[in-house]
């Protein structure tokens, strides 16, 4: 799953950089983390997440997601991940 949303981040996003933030992919403008993939093996979690910090600017009114939980990546999940980028 993180190979996948590392290709839908770098083709959408290509002027984000790839880098790890607490041993896990992130993609980076500036030095600053915007958006982050965090295995739910890793955590022993149900789900997976894609999460976004401050630096992606995601401000919709006073309140908006900062992340999403992933059990799969299908073709409507990457869709929407897409619509994000």
């Amino acid at each position: 799953m993180a190979e996948r949303v590392h290709a839908i981040v770098t083709d959408c996003a290509p002027e984000l950089a790839p880098r790890t933030w607490y041993g896990m992919p992130a993609y980076a403008k500036g030095g600053k983390v915007v958006c982050f993939f965090q295995s739910a093996a890793k955590f022993k979690a149900r789900y997976a997440t894609l999460g976004f910090n401050d630096a992606a600017n995601l401000d919709e009114g006073a309140m908006w997601p900062t992340s999403f939980a992933l059990e799969e990546l299908t073709a409507a999940e990457e869709k929407r991940i897409r619509a994000r980028s």
